[in-house]
């Protein structure tokens, strides 16, 4: 995907996040060129990280991540996303605040890819729709336990058995290419990790409860 021009940036973003177009159509664009140093990520990884959970979110039928790929833009390559329109009058803090069934594909979502950064901005509802998406998905996939989140509420509660079954097929599709497409593009031990993950969650299909040896949510929270 080519981004054609820049029209705005989204300023409270920690790494450059700009609104642009494609063939007349908005999307979001993070050139890996804008991204700030991390001391455990490595940078210009995050954009094919984005990418990697719009696919696992894609192979377990979930649509909780609008559409993600890889692309060009003025600033260089970095991740592109089709951009959601955001109901104004939603509130996620709400749907967090009484655990709302709602949020079931985003917290297996988060397990599956060890999302490190669930903020709850991070969560849209789309105008129009209804429908529940999370975005930013740069901190995800380390191969060390790195799980902050705001959806610790439903911790301690079996995932649904859809979710279930889709962690079955996802199993399934990374014994047969995933994986290894994971481990092409950040590593075997990301790519192992996730393979643990998953099998640890069909074993004992129970979400889990915070850690207690590191921060369990991420900073800010919102």
């Amino acid at each position: 995907m080519i981004v054609t021009e820049i029209v705005g940036r989204f300023v409270p973003a920690s790494n450059l996040t700009l609104l642009g177009l494609s063939e007349g159509v908005r999307v979001v664009y993070k050139p890996i060129s804008g991204n700030r140093p991390l001391w455990d990520f490595d940078v210009a990884t995050l954009a094919i990280r984005e990418v990697l959970t719009y696919r696992i979110s894609e192979v377990m039928g979930l649509g909780a991540v609008p559409e993600t790929v890889l692309g060009e833009g003025p600033l260089g390559p970095g991740a592109v996303q089709r951009f959601v329109e955001e109901d104004e009058n939603a509130d996620p803090l709400a749907l967090i605040r009484r655990d709302d069934p709602a949020l079931w594909p985003i917290a297996v979502l988060d397990l599956v890819v060890n999302n490190a950064d669930r903020k709850a901005g991070h969560l849209l509802t789309e105008a129009g729709t209804g429908r529940l998406y999370g975005i930013d998905h740069g901190l995800t996939f380390h191969p060390e336990d790195k799980l902050r989140t705001v959806l610790w509420g439903l911790a301690g509660r079996p995932i649904p058995r859809p979710l279930a079954a889709a962690l079955s097929g996802l199993h399934a599709a990374l014994a047969n290419g995933l994986g290894d497409e994971v481990g092409d593009r950040l590593g075997p031990a990301e790519a192992a990790a996730l393979e643990a993950r998953v099998a640890a969650l069909l074993h004992d299909p129970v979400h889990p409860d915070p850690p207690a040896h590191r921060p369990p949510v991420p900073w800010p929270p919102v």
